[in-house]
């Protein structure tokens, strides 16, 4: 596979391994928990700081369940006065660090390198924390794009599924020099297993369902018989046969049921024969969404079946084995039966993209704040991408957060379809608070100026901010130098011992269980105290081997403590692992 070679990529090439767990710090003044709640690091989460620490904060909690991500990074153009600040141990970088080199603009010749530096380990933990089945969408424009997709190439295994120039300024940005650039991109990468939801309806294609069953649920008609290409008797033999239709009855069958029964074969324009989209298992299992009618002009009738608006009107039917291409099997736009979205193209112009229309919502929210906010995205162009990869339960990273849109866009939908999908945005700069988390603040309570009417009365939701804390350093534990919360202590312990993420927020428990895996069993016995740490009770005892015992597991057992009573011999027996605190952890292959 091709690589990118770019100044500096041999230092920062496995720098993401060398960047050290922190802590999320929860700010309670800053957050917005739901009614009767604390601030929690299990709710929607907007984090402040450098996001390649951030990144490397949320590996414990989040490591391969992140369904979607969204990155609007800095473009490079040369106008946008982003730095080159990360501490990788080599003197080029050092020398970047300095201030005469930052920040990057456009005489910088190294620029593109600066750029290629900063993003490659952030990328590299974001594929980490990307889901199998997950999907990352990437905002650049002209000056970055080969380079992006390159690198990204080579990081994602060259699982590039496509790259969608989006039309986001009619008017065009001013170039004295060349054209008024009106678009940039998206760039869109995935683990291998990602498959879109599609995408709403259009007002225009909800138009088609303007049939009305006996429940009241609306439907569109598809012509049973296939056409264009195979769509032949001679091509496809098993998918021509009769089938028989009752006027009176209204019904359909295989086999003919009355002397009076219309028989019904696929029949093409010009006379000869075609063929049925579906085999007779397909058709049989279907008789009830079947309609006929017949066409005076031609002397001929035509069977249709019914795509149904709300695709929970009628229940699924599970595929035969009939010879039949796929993609006409199946609702003409999505390929899934009574599927009602639509597939994405691979070009996005319409006012919903303009960048100039979300400015002005931006100011709108934030309108006595004084606060501006050069080219924020437009709120549908990211539910446009929650549409397309996300389940209603699912969680979607920004980590270049900007001015918020993203968790202003999971609201909304929230809003819509009462779905509980979650956000997770990082944004370093000291706007972090007063635009970013403001303009979430603000959005939940309700904008009174707003013209949406859901915008108006409060979208709803809640969030918790986070600063970066100190990092979780094992071996200044019993130094006191930095004692980490119980769980953050525990969510990074089971991490670097499992190499799982822990579901939800760690909890001191009595037997100090802290999570399992399919092979394993976790416990921390540890309180941020520097006497209990240097005491007999942070020791792996005989009380606390009884509460390990009581809990009846057959798993290996993982147990993290300063000191133990008992040799590793007849802990073995007990399935008992000792990792003593703060040398001992380590990943253990295979978890």
């Amino acid at each position: 596979m091709p690589t990118l070679e770019f100044k500096g990529k041999q230092f920062i090439y496995s720098h993401h391994h060398s960047v050290p767990f922190r802590e999320l710090r929860v700010d309670d003044e800053k957050s917005l928990p739901a009614d009767g709640k604390n601030p929690s690091l299990d709710d929607n989460l907007i984090i402040h700081g450098d996001n390649l620490h951030a990144l490397k904060a949320l590996m414990p909690h989040y490591a391969g369940k992140i369904k979607c991500i969204y990155i609007d990074p800095p473009y490079n153009t040369g106008n946008e006065g982003w730095c080159y600040n990360d501490n990788v141990n080599s003197p080029l970088m050092k020398e970047w660090i300095n201030k005469n080199a930052n920040p990057v603009d456009k005489e910088d010749m190294q620029r593109h390198d600066k750029w290629l530096c900063m993003m490659y380990p952030r990328l590299k933990l974001l594929h980490e924390l990307l889901a199998d089945d997950g999907v990352i969408f990437v905002s650049i424009d002209d000056n970055e794009l080969s380079h992006l997709i390159s690198m990204m190439n080579e990081i994602f295994y060259e699982n590039h599924i496509g790259t969608i120039p989006v039309v986001n300024n009619m008017k065009g940005r001013n170039d004295q020099h060349n054209y008024a650039q009106c678009h940039e991109y998206l760039v869109i990468f995935d683990k291998g297993k990602f498959l879109s939801k599609g995408l709403p309806l259009s007002d225009k294609q909800r138009k088609d369902f303007k049939h009305t069953d006996q429940n009241g649920e609306k439907y569109a008609l598809r012509d049973l018989r296939k056409r264009g290409g195979n769509d032949t008797r001679e091509s496809r033999e098993n998918l021509y046969f009769p089938m028989f239709y009752n006027k009176i009855k209204k019904t359909f069958s295989l086999k003919r049921e009355f002397p009076s029964d219309v028989e019904i074969t696929p029949i093409k324009k010009d006379s000869a024969d075609g063929c049925w989209r579906w085999g007779k298992k397909k058709v049989e299992d279907n008789l009830s969404i079947l309609e006929a009618s017949y066409v005076p002009k031609s002397d001929k009738w035509n069977i249709s079946y019914r795509i149904y608006l709300n695709k929970l009107a009628v229940n699924r039917v599970e595929t035969s084995n009939d010879e039949v291409e796929e993609t006409d099997d199946w609702d003409d736009e999505t390929g899934e039966p009574f599927e009602r979205t639509t597939k994405s193209k691979s070009f996005w112009w319409g006012a919903e993209f303009s960048t100039d229309g979300a400015g002005k919502l931006l100011k709108q929210i934030l309108e006595d704040s004084g606060k501006a906010f050069d080219y924020p995205k437009p709120v549908s162009l990211i539910k446009r991408l929650i549409y397309m990869a996300m389940d209603t339960g699912d969680i979607i990273l920004d980590s270049f957060a900007g001015s918020g849109t993203t968790a202003h866009a999971v609201l909304d939908l929230n809003k819509e379809d009462g779905g509980n999908r979650k956000f997770i945005l990082v944004e370093m700069e000291d706007y972090a608070d007063t635009i970013t988390a403001e303009r979430v603040r603000r959005v939940i309570g309700g904008v009174p100026a707003a013209k949406d009417e859901n915008l108006r009365a409060g979208l709803g939701g809640s969030f918790t901010f986070c600063e970066l804390g100190n990092e979780i350093s094992i071996e200044k534990i019993l130094t006191g130098e930095a004692l980490p919360d119980y769980g953050a202590l525990a969510s990074y312990v089971f991490y670097t011992a499992t190499g799982k993420s822990l579901d939800g927020e760690a909890v001191e428990k009595p037997d100090y269980f802290v999570g399992e895996t399919d092979l394993y069993e976790v416990y921390l016995v540890y309180k941020p105290d520097i006497a209990f740490l240097r005491g007999n009770e942070s020791a792996l005892d005989d009380l606390k081997l009884k509460a390990i015992a009581a809990r009846g597991s057959k798993k290996e057992k993982l147990v993290f403590a300063t000191a133990k009573y008992r040799g590793q011999k007849e802990l073995s027996a007990q399935h008992i692992t000792f990792c003593q605190l703060p040398y001992a952890i380590h990943k253990v292959v295979g978890a």
